[in-house]
């Protein structure tokens, strides 16, 4: 038997591969990749930058491991749903394998490929631990409420045991295989960000072993801090699937660690289970809000503020650090992404949407399901959100989660000579101490664009009237 296995961008490894397992036994095998201009074309790639550093090195990466194995990983431009029915015509292919995907777009075309191969095209789980829509309540519904989902997935997910990385690979049949090269970043129009985090399974799981050796004990208390290495930073070898979840959940659930630490950091696995079986179950989160109360809601359209908040100026410095974080590694602590939401969101008034397009276009873990649901949640209108009148402080949050100041002074250089007692609320600061720092409010660093209470105020009132009910 003859097998396609064609890559997609978030099983880019060659260790507890489904697809790829299944077609080594059944016979002859075809690596496959699409350089699909839906990602790959300049004017698309460029605004995913540091995604797509990530996405290249991990192809490079499943290139050699592809090479050591002693076949070929066969890239091919073009679009997808046209390439994939015809090459397996071509290479008279018996089957096409790959990993299924949650987003509309991706189902969209995995039913356009399905309708041209018949049940010669088969989709594997493996994106997520269980298979989206098959979670349910009593009802036979959809969860709503990520804690009794986080209950039902526990009682019944049994983890096996991830498949080691294949000795080797069948040799590539005699085919006419294109040899697209790879795309490199100049190619691209790309400036490579030598902060971002190293791409592929090597790398990937070099992280997973450094967290579970180093940072799992004390994970559930460590994890909050700003001004700490306490979060496992796993987030974009999961999106791309440089690592499966089901590695790292069998790899934690076994270490040698507090139990409330594995339990926190399964937990947040459950999270983004919860978050890909919500979209699956409702694919058209992705363009309106979970909550129905919420649509039309009446958000501000400030160009200057929105970029104020992207550039890091607003005058909040945790807002301020997680926003030039962003911008400079690809990446925003969890902690720092909830603050920064929320300040756009009911501080300014700014809609959910925008801030997730821009978070989509910056992270590197950049997921659809999980950004979805992380700017819902921040902003009151997703499923299981915070309530819409809980509305963060910046000024205690960064208090509380960077008591020294070391994040901010990371990204903030500006302020980093401020004492601890001013360095989350410069504006406070006597003019001696400002002096002494090197800081001139509207100068070297803003005020801030608005004031924390009368911003809270004005959100509250504002959703107050269009949400039609009394607030606690």
């Amino acid at each position: 038997m003859r097998t396609i296995v064609w890559f997609r961008g978030k099983d880019l490894r060659i260790s507890d591969h489904a697809p790829l397992r299944d077609a080594i036994r059944a016979g002859e095998v075809i690596p496959l990749f699409v350089l699909d201009p839906y990602f790959f074309a300049p004017e698309r790639a460029q605004r995913l930058p540091h995604r797509m550093q990530f996405l290249l090195e991990s192809l490079a990466s499943l290139e050699k491991n592809i090479e050591r194995l002693g076949s070929r990983l066969v890239l091919v431009e073009g679009k997808s749903t046209e390439v994939v029915p015809a090459l397996a015509s071509r290479w008279k292919a018996d089957r096409v394998v790959a990993h299924r995907w949650v987003e509309p777009f991706a189902r969209e075309r995995d039913e356009r490929v399905a309708a041209a191969l018949g049940d010669r095209f088969a989709l594997y789980e493996g994106e997520t631990l269980l298979p989206p829509g098959t979670v349910r309540t009593g009802d036979d519904k959809p969860f709503s409420v990520y804690t009794p989902f986080a209950r039902a997935v526990r009682r019944s997910l049994h983890v096996s045991e991830p498949e080691p990385a294949p000795k080797r690979l069948p040799a590539l049949p005699d085919i006419e295989a294109p040899r697209a090269p790879l795309p490199t970043l100049e190619s691209l129009g790309i400036e490579r960000n030598p902060n971002l985090l190293e791409g592929g399974e090597r790398a990937g799981r070099a992280r997973l072993d450094a967290f579970v050796r180093d940072r799992l004990a004390g994970y559930a208390s460590a994890r909050d801090r700003l001004d700490e290495a306490g979060t496992s930073r796993l987030s974009a070898d999961l999106k791309f699937g440089t690592v499966s979840v089901r590695t790292v959940w069998s790899r934690v659930a076994a270490a040698d660690a507090p139990k409330e630490d594995i339990e926190k950091l399964t937990n947040e696995l459950l999270w983004r289970e919860f978050t890909h079986h919500t979209l699956w179950d409702r694919p058209n989160l992705l363009s309106e809000p979970f909550r129905a109360d919420f649509q039309g809601f009446p958000w501000k359209d400030d160009a200057a503020w929105l970029e104020a908040w992207k550039s890091g100026h607003t005058g909040y410095p945790v807002v301020d650090a997680s926003a030039r974080q962003l911008l400079g590694e690809g990446y925003v602590h969890n902690r720092a992404r909830m603050i920064s939401a929320s300040f756009l969101t009911k501080h300014l008034g700014i809609s959910y949407k925008r801030g997730e397009a821009h978070y989509l276009a910056f992270l590197t873990d950049g997921d659809w399901a999980q950004n979805n649901s992380g700017w819902q949640w921040s902003a009151g209108c997703g499923c299981d959100a915070q309530p819409y009148f809980r509305v963060f402080n910046p000024v205690t949050q960064g208090e509380r989660y960077d008591p020294e100041g070391g994040y901010v002074r990371r990204w903030v250089p500006e302020l980093a000579k401020l004492p601890n007692k001013f360095i989350h609320s410069p504006w406070l600061a006597p003019p001696d101490v400002l002096r002494a720092a090197g800081v001139r409010l509207g100068e070297t660093y803003p005020r801030p664009i608005v004031d924390h209470a009368q911003a809270r105020e004005r959100f509250l009132t504002t959703a107050k009237a269009h949400l039609g009910r009394d607030r606690p």
